[in-house]
């Protein structure tokens, strides 16, 4: 019977699936590996190691511009707390200085004995010099109903306070569960890259980190004493004062680490790249790529000038500095220090210009 089967045909469809399947399971191998749920993995080709590990450093990246957004909302939250709690202790300190008003007017009344009115007038040596103090009595009576309503309204107010400040330490404590959530995808994604990285020979890392790039990489130089990267020949001019200083501050930071969550001065992702650079020129920008795309004016892609922020993939999870000629200065990954490199380089998804 098995002489009469017929024989297996292969086609380019089924080696695209099979290839596309090896990269999922390549991806999904990588992603477990760190959770400690993972098994043996397949054995990858360097183009097939490079293509899993550009997935994992986007997937980071939009973990990263979570963390980012989080940590922004809880330092806000910080703030208005520490501010609440200040304006608390300072009611707090008027209200002990109103109490302790009231309560030596209490004592002095406990003193007197608190006889009625008509005996204490018979039983004076003076009663005219009786009557003028009593009416001094009731003036002051009058003052004390004012201060013990100030001192009710002192406490409605604290309360209030407390009632905001416990409001915001709940929402800090939740936002602090989040970054903790963010935190732990970020550096998962970024472990299992770094192993399949490991995987490779030190010049096969090299020739990946190398590619893509376009031909006008920068060459390299020595700058304060290190290796560093300059920037290329005849950049455009940018068409704005502070377009240009933060054109200027992206080249002088070329060549320094990536490292997720940092704003410099020595080390950046690429939205706190953007930032530091339009905060050197006097330019103030949210912290995250999301809200970075709605700072400014949206432009076209054929309409780019050098300053304009550049954005990339569907959930606008990248973003760089565009410098002219199909170029931008951007912080990439792990892998690649802040450098030059085409637009074309990963998926166009807008541009803004913030000046």
């Amino acid at each position: 019977m098995a002489a009469h089967r017929k024989p297996r045909h292969r086609s380019a469809g089924g080696h695209r699936a099979r290839t596309a399947a090896t990269l999922a399971l390549a991806g999904a191998a990588a992603v477990t590996a760190f959770d400690g749920t993972g098994h043996a993995e397949p054995e990858l080709t360097p183009t097939q190691v490079k293509a899993t590990v550009n997935k994992l450093y986007q997937e980071a990246e939009v973990a990263t511009e979570k963390y980012n957004g989080a940590k922004e909302k809880a330092d806000a939250a910080q703030r208005r707390l520490a501010a609440l709690q200040d304006e608390a202790a300072r009611k707090e300190e008027r209200l002990d200085s109103a109490r302790d008003a009231l309560g030596s007017f209490a004592a002095a009344q406990y003193r007197s004995g608190g006889l009625p009115p008509a005996l204490q007038l018979a039983l004076s040596d003076d009663p005219d010099r009786y009557l003028d103090g009593a009416s001094f009595a009731e003036r002051a009576g009058d003052r004390q109903s004012a201060a013990v309503a100030r001192v009710r309204r002192q406490l409605r107010e604290i309360e209030q306070l407390r009632g905001a400040a416990r409001i915001e330490l709940a929402a800090l404590t939740s936002r602090r569960a989040e970054l903790k959530r963010h935190k732990k995808t970020v550096t998962g994604k970024l472990d299992a890259a770094r192993r399949l990285l490991a995987r490779l020979t030190a010049e096969e890392r090299a020739r990946l980190a190398g590619q893509g790039q376009g031909t006008d990489r920068p060459s390299r130089a020595v700058t304060a004493g290190r290796d560093r990267p300059t920037a290329p020949r005849g950049p455009v001019a940018a068409p704005d004062s502070r377009a240009a200083a933060a054109v200027g501050y992206a080249y002088s930071k070329l060549g320094s680490p990536y490292v997720w969550g940092a704003t410099g001065p020595d080390a950046f992702d690429c939205s706190g790249l953007v930032q530091a650079a339009y905060r050197s020129a006097g330019v103030f920008l949210p912290r995250t790529t999301y809200a970075q795309i709605g700072a400014g004016r949206r432009v076209a892609r054929s309409e780019l000038l050098p300053g304009d922020l550049v954005f990339f993939y569907s959930g606008i999870s990248h973003v760089g500095i565009y410098v002219g000629n199909g170029q931008m200065v951007h912080a990439p990954n792990p892998s690649a220090p802040v450098r030059v490199a085409p637009i074309d380089e990963m998926p166009f998804a807008g541009a803004t210009r913030v000046v």
